[in-house]
């Protein structure tokens, strides 16, 4: 069956401007950095992209290695593209990276000119695209000048390859230089995507000082920390969750008796707030006024359709906050 996404799709979504650019990005954006790969189900992860959209995410997140085994997220993005999405291609931003290892040999990793141009090219072969909007470079690479690394995006984005160039967990000063970098070649930094929870908070600090003075837009991943903040750990590890698989990033070892007294801690002021663990996570970091998207993962609609239920919370006052951070560690 044809299939038609919703009329009242841009409705349901609120949408905020991406740093300096005629871009706004949904509050929302799905990550196939897990869930989608040539282990996953297929028809899981195409109602999942299909109740993306209609629920109003136009972002849609991947990155060469995705899968498992790497490659296969942006070959099945690919296939559900082509078949559900392609009429609808100029109403979505499609994102993809390269940095880590993808092939053997050394030009499938890193930061150099040769690896990132070269992966672009795979990668959009793979979902059958002329340019992808934003292409990341992955993670920043000290063996590699930034000259490079920067002058390949720029590349990427003169060749129209890309619309847009991207950065991702670069650090503070590496970001500002890139982001001086690709100014000075024509390509302004759009974006820089970043690991970002109640968990990891080194953001909060430094960084975001830089994303607001250089004006570039933030888009946090892991805002639940794999799963990790919501209560699916709460009475164990689940089979089927991210610690739980052998191929997933979540190691059991990391599920210790001092971070789920943290996790019940954060439980119990949700439900004072009235709201899930999950809400109160997401919700703790849209509140911050440097991030323009939180990037999800899930392995269901229903997990999506539980992630949007904060699209209709208002962001954290300060008193809020305060008595969230009163349960974390410090911010470094």
């Amino acid at each position: 069956m044809e299939y038609l996404p919703k009329d009242d799709r841009y409705s349901r979504m609120t949408y905020r401007k991406c740093g300096n650019s005629g871009i706004n990005l949904p509050l929302i954006s799905l990550g196939l950095w897990h869930n989608f790969g040539g282990v996953d189900d297929f028809g899981t992860c195409r109602e999942i992209i299909r109740s993306a959209f209609d629920s109003g995410i136009t972002h849609f997140d991947l990155a060469n290695n995705y899968g498992p085994p790497p490659g296969t997220a942006e070959s099945n993005f690919g296939k559900i593209l082509g078949k559900d999405l392609a009429p609808y291609r100029d109403e979505l931003i499609i994102s993809t990276k390269a940095g880590y290892l993808m092939w053997p040999g050394p030009y499938g990793d890193h930061g150099s000119r040769k690896y990132l141009l070269a992966s672009l090219d795979q990668s959009l072969k793979r979902m059958g695209l002329e340019y992808v909007d934003i292409f990341y470079s992955h993670r920043y690479d000290s063996e590699t000048p930034l000259e490079e690394t920067m002058g390949a995006l720029a590349q990427a984005v003169k060749s129209g390859k890309a619309l847009y160039a991207g950065i991702s967990n670069y650090p503070p000063d590496q970001t500002a230089d890139a982001a001086r970098i690709l100014s000075e070649l024509g390509t302004p930094c759009l974006i820089h995507q970043v690991k970002f929870s109640m968990f990891v908070r080194e953001p909060e600090n430094e960084l975001s000082r830089v994303l607001r003075k250089k004006m570039i837009g933030c888009i946090a991943f892991s805002p639940l920390a794999q799963g990790l903040l919501t209560d699916r750990y709460l009475k164990g590890i689940p089979a089927d969750s991210r610690a739980g698989k052998p191929h997933g990033f979540l190691k059991t070892a990391q599920i210790t008796p001092e971070l789920l007294e943290v996790v019940r801690k954060l439980d119990k002021t949700a439900q004072s707030f009235g709201i899930t663990l999950a809400e109160l996570a997401l919700n703790w970091v849209k509140s911050h006024d440097f991030i323009t998207s939180v990037l999800v993962g899930v392995s269901s609609k229903q997990q999506l359709d539980t992630n949007l239920r904060i699209l209709n919370l208002p962001d954290f006052s300060p008193e809020q906050m305060s008595m969230i951070n009163s349960c974390l560690p410090e911010a470094t």
